[in-house]
């Protein structure tokens, strides 16, 4: 509405409201403060709360055995022998004597230099750049793939390969991993038939007419939804598509190391390129492959697989580019692009290692492709990272490399048998470990408790005990098994600084000072102090939201309760059926609100003397409150709270609706809308009234100013 200033009244209006509407928004700024004091007590209540759940969580791991035994180990001779113990460990004692070997890695050595002359191999150059200084290195033709295809179907068994327009050219080659487990390939059986490491290869794909593969099928027994199946194959060759702008200046193949014969080509806008007898130049061909035109497309990096344009070319380039524009009436400075498609292949090589680890007990044997563009070190890292547990080594001053399982332990079962079989061209005699004796691959063998045993590591758990053998000895050495009373001991009394933590912290906020004076700060009130003053305010004003809280003060006195009733339980001997036996009590100042104190000499005591009494004291399961241990009863007043202090106060995550605090927020919230929409309409109403009397003084006014002229005139 049209609000009219005292223009004929010469009365503040705007100010004589305000006044007037301070009184009537008394009520109103209560609702605020009351929606504030709400808010505050919600958040407190969900302080506490994140205490009480992260005490449960301490007390959760009470529950734990792994809390009460902590075991020790002592060895007569650390030289030969150690252990270590977890909680599952009895306490005993082991004796080991006889140790006639240790557990070795399988190590292969080659037989000679790689270098065939005085200057040795770059291992971080590419094997095509190295090919003069290596023995025996020969390429085989086509295009190493790697494609990883998703299983997106709970009952997907199988896996098609797309192979756009192409053939695979070694199919005894193809690699298959499941989520990094390698899997063998197979034929000839039924999916049924499969083992769980087996896929099934189909071998007569669906063909396109022209020959080539439309897709290959991978079948396995089980596969689970959301795995990735990565499959490593040799295509027959890579047809290659891109787009180029008008603009390019040449373009990146895929893969490098490319063979440079009469399969090689590239088409652009029609036009057809091949190398020419150099192997590096590209010129125009026709459709028999012979010379088209002078016009040179550019030259090839081989090693690289980058195209690059000549001149003559950039410039045929933007000729074409003009006449494409003129065809599809496309402006000057409208983008123009080319489809390029380049047939070709690369020189590559693989070969085989195969081995047993604790993984594939049965064996697992992995090929290994090697494109001509690979460093050796590349080759190197490839093995060393796969499934098949070796480490492949080459060292600069013998020039000479190593293969090594990266476990030891023999898992054929046979140490007549070698662990470690290599196979390929590349590996057996490039590298040289064709005939390479192999050492090592021997169990640890020993006798234990009198018994002859034998074990695939020098490092071995038996009954939560790990042994570490360092070496070979026919002594009687002794390993005893005993309870960490130190560990146990500092378990507990984190466990009671905790709770002692979580006492304080909820005593002093149910009996915090409460400052009646000091309600939540109006916007009227935050205009007239500072920052500070605010602040300091505030301070007092959320003082003391909880005090008195019953809720509280119950959850306190329930899990007091919990801790002093005694615990009745057969595995508790009746001399620690309380906590005041085994030293803890609660501290002589009533004010800490039953804190608890440590005699430590005498909870030491009972743990030397009792571990099983005291562990069962704290952790003792019963069908009754006073059959369990003091932890469980903990936990289960601890978690009654959290529901408790859920229901009044909610959590982060929850709606109004779902929480006491939260529906009295909401009805506050409700008639603070109301009440302003009440209070606008009083104002609205003042203003009429007030915009009224200056019409009516305005009449007045102007009648007495007629009448003052009629005076005027008529003397």
């Amino acid at each position: 509405m049209v609000r009219i200033s005292g223009l004929a009244s010469g009365m503040d209006i705007d100010q004589m409201v305000k006044d007037l509407m301070k009184v009537e928004r008394m009520p109103l700024d209560k609702l605020k403060q009351k929606k504030q004091t709400l808010e505050w007590q919600r958040d407190d209540y969900r302080s506490l709360n994140t205490l009480f759940f992260n005490f449960r969580q301490t007390l959760t791991n009470m529950k734990l055995t792994p809390a009460y035994r902590a075991r020790s180990t002592v060895s007569t001779n650390d030289q030969l022998l150690t252990a270590t113990a977890s909680s599952a460990a009895a306490m005993s004692s082991y004796t080991i004597s006889n140790v006639k070997q240790l557990a070795t890695a399988a190590t292969k050595v080659n037989t000679e230099k790689i270098s065939k002359g005085s200057e040795k191999v770059d291992i971080n150059q590419s094997l095509m750049s190295q090919q003069g200084k290596l023995d025996g290195l020969t390429w085989k033709q086509g295009v190493v793939e790697t494609k990883t295809i998703g299983v997106t179907d709970d009952n997907q068994k199988e896996i098609k390969l797309p192979l756009d327009g192409v053939k695979i050219a070694d199919t005894a080659g193809i690699n298959i991993k499941v989520d990094g487990k390698t899997y063998k390939l197979v034929t000839g059986k039924t999916p049924e038939e499969l083992a769980d490491n087996e896929v099934l290869f189909n071998q007569t794909p669906d063909y396109a007419p022209d020959g080539t593969q439309k897709e290959a099928t991978f079948t396995f027994k089980s596969i689970k939804k959301g795995s990735n199946v990565k499959i490593d194959y040799v295509a027959d060759k890579k047809i290659e598509k891109t787009t180029i702008s008008d603009q390019a200046t040449g373009f990146q193949l895929s893969h490098g190391a490319i063979v440079t014969d009469s399969n090689f080509s590239i088409v652009i806008n029609n036009k057809t390129f091949k190398l020419d007898g150099n192997g590096t130049d590209l010129i125009e061909v026709d459709a028999s492959g012979n010379p088209a035109s002078s016009l040179k497309l550019g030259t090839l990096d081989k090693e690289t697989g980058k195209v690059t344009f000549s001149d003559a070319y950039k410039e045929e380039l933007k000729k074409e580019a003009e006449e494409k524009r003129a065809a599809e009436n496309l402006g000057e400075k409208d983008a123009v692009s080319f489809d390029v498609s380049t047939t070709y292949q690369q020189n590559y090589t693989s070969f085989k290692v195969a081995t047993s680890t604790s993984q594939y007990p049965n064996g697992v044997e992995e090929n290994f492709f090697v494109q001509g563009n690979d460093s050796l070190s590349k080759v190197m890292t490839n093995v060393n990272n796969s499934n098949v547990g070796v480490s492949l080594f080459y060292d600069s001053f013998s020039d000479k490399m190593t293969l090594t399982r990266t476990e030891t332990g023999n898992f054929s079962g046979d140490e007549t048998v070698q662990e470690i079989s290599t196979s390929g061209n590349f590996i057996d005699n490039v590298l040289k470990f064709g005939g390479a004796a192999e050492t090592g691959g021997t169990n640890a063998k020993f006798n234990i408790n009198g018994l002859d045993t034998e074990r695939t590591s020098n490092t071995f758990e038996m009954n939560g005990v790990t042994f570490t053998l360092k070496k070979t000895f026919d002594t009687a050495e002794s390993v005893s098994i005993k309870n960490d009373s130190d560990k146990v001991f500092d378990n507990i009394k984190a466990f009671v600084d905790e709770y002692n933590k979580l006492i304080d912290t909820v005593s002093k906020k149910t009996s915090e000072e409460r400052y009646r004076d000091y309600g939540p700060l109006t916007d009227e009130q935050r205009e007239q102090l500072s920052d500070k003053q605010q602040e300091m305010w505030e301070e007092k004003a959320k003082s003391g939201l909880l005090r008195g809280d019953t809720m509280l003060s119950g959850a306190l006195s329930q899990m007091r309760m919990s801790m002093y009733q005694p615990v009745d339980n057969a595995n508790v001997a009746s001399a620690f059926k309380q906590l005041a036996a085994i030293g803890i009590k609660t501290t002589a100042n009533y004010l800490e609100g039953g804190k608890l104190e440590i005699d430590e000499a005498a909870l030491k005591k009972a743990i030397e003397d009792d571990p099983t009494s005291v562990e069962n004291l704290f952790r003792g399961t019963g069908d009754t409150t006073s059959s369990k241990g003091i932890v469980q009863r903990l936990y289960d007043d601890v978690s009654t709270t959290i529901n408790k202090l859920n229901e009044r106060a909610g959590k982060a995550y929850s709606t109004n609706q779902q929480f006491t605090i939260g529906k009295n927020l909401d009805d506050v919230a409700k008639k603070i809308t109301s009440f302003t929409e009440r209070l606008k309409q009083i104002e609205d109403r003042y203003y009429r009234q007030f915009s009224a009397m200056e019409t009516a003084i305005q009449k007045s006014n102007n009648q007495m100013n007629y009448l003052l002229q009629q005076f005027s005139s008529g003397q």
